[in-house]
């Protein structure tokens, strides 16, 4: 769990960075680089998603994911638990107005909510995300972790400008998650063949490109946390479409 250990604080320290320069950086400047980085995550989805040799698998991935996530009220779950940190920790100047773009005060009510889940799933749902903790778990290296670790740093320091202190405490999921995909690596990664890791790529770049339009770009609301058991389903459909004999490798 090293390489998540390592992830986990540069989350922090570049969060805790971010929340030390907003003061200091002006609204433009900061909505500025926060579409920097919406349509960076934008084109790191779009270059994931190209890595499926099938696209009927990850759209009956994401269909059967968000089908599951719904029923099982994923997104609602991600809520409950940043409200649950948001009346616990977070400040006073967090409910304070601020100036909208118009120059009206608006309150930042839900901002704690806002910067918690969309940090959350910025850095729990690429690719790396996954495939960093199982060559951590399997062969105790960590160099995915590291180039994730130095992205994510800096990502956080911007997040943390505009979104505040939400996003330092996605750390904590990201620990849960990546710290248990590690744990269980040695079991599971005999397990899943390359076709499988590269539909779940692909289906993540699908839910990457959904976090950027929706969480960091806010072009249209997308329920991003329901679509998240997607990254289960993928792996599962291709073994169950190996065992059924469907050449779907060469399917459109």
């Amino acid at each position: 769990m090293t390489g998540t250990l390592i992830n986990a604080a540069a989350i922090i320290v570049g969060g805790g960075m971010g929340l030390l320069l907003a003061g200091r950086l002006s609204e433009r400047l900061r909505q500025t680089v926060v579409a920097v980085l919406g349509l960076f995550t934008l084109m790191l989805g779009v270059q994931a998603f190209l890595q499926t040799r099938n696209v009927l698998v990850v759209l009956g991935s994401l269909v059967i994911g968000a089908l599951l996530g719904e029923w099982w009220g994923v997104e609602e779950g991600m809520v409950r638990l940043g409200k649950w940190l948001e009346r616990r920790f977070a400040q006073r100047s967090d409910s304070a107005p601020r100036e909208t773009g118009e120059g009206a005060a608006a309150p930042r009510e839900g901002l704690f909510l806002r910067g918690f889940l969309t940090a959350t799933l910025l850095f729990c749902v690429g690719p790396v995300a996954i495939l960093g903790p199982i060559e951590n778990g399997v062969s105790g290296s960590f160099p995915l972790l590291a180039v994730k670790s130095i992205l994510d740093g800096f990502s956080a320091m911007a997040f943390a400008t505009s979104l505040g202190v939400g996003v330092l405490f996605s750390a904590l999921p990201l620990l849960v998650y990546q710290g248990g995909i590690s744990l269980a690596a040695v079991q599971v990664r005999p397990l899943i063949s390359d076709l499988m890791m590269g539909e779940m790529t692909a289906t993540g770049g699908v839910l990457l490109a959904a976090i950027a339009v929706s969480g960091v770009l806010e072009i249209k609301k997308i329920r991003t946390g329901s679509l998240l058991p997607a990254l289960l389903i993928a792996p599962l459909l291709v073994f169950v479409l190996d065992r059924l004999g469907i050449a779907w490798a060469s399917l459109p």
